[in-house]
């Protein structure tokens, strides 16, 4: 056993684990973030998918010695306060999840993608997405909420700016 320090949504932790431990595991088990999901263990399918240092990864196939000092946001700490992200609120708007198990994955996937590009087109969306499955079939869903979530965005952007001119 080790200590490692990370920061997990804005929170420094120090834990004592294995070093091959899986980042996963970590944040489930030991950190009590039940909302990153265990889908294949073999970072195929995307339901663990988490930001480390703002870049998308699998988190089933990240060591947490690997991680250690660098910034890990979750499904968890995507929300700013109380205010929900804007994939978040399109994702509930929209009904996308059906079964909903791969869609914190899904959607941390996509927060990674309109972070890098506000304005993606479908084809920006589908290659952003790939590796990301949902066995309920909900990619049309998925891609409305995407979009859904630019115009959403666009608006709290005018609103805000619409107050401060005022």
């Amino acid at each position: 056993m080790s200590k490692y320090k990370i920061n997990v949504n804005g929170a420094d932790h120090e834990i004592d684990v294995e070093a091959d431990m899986p980042l996963l595991w970590v944040l489930r088990d030991v950190l009590g973030l039940i909302g990153t999901k265990f889908g294949c263990g073999i970072a195929l399918c995307g339901a663990c998918t988490v930001h480390v240092d703002d870049v998308p990864m699998r988190s089933c196939s990240v060591r947490v010695a690997d991680v250690a000092g660098l910034s890990i946001r979750t499904i968890e700490g995507l929300a700013e306060n109380t205010q929900l992200h804007p994939l978040q609120q399109t994702w509930i708007e929209l009904d996308v999840a059906q079964c909903g198990y791969c869609q914190s994955g899904q959607i941390m996937s996509a927060a990674a993608l309109l972070k890098r590009n506000p304005n993606p087109t479908d084809a920006d969306i589908d290659a952003a997405m790939v590796g990301n499955y949902c066995r309920c079939g909900t990619y049309n869903r998925i891609r409305a909420a995407i979009h859904g979530a630019v115009k959403l965005s666009n608006a709290q952007y005018v609103n805000a700016a619409e107050e401060v001119n005022a």
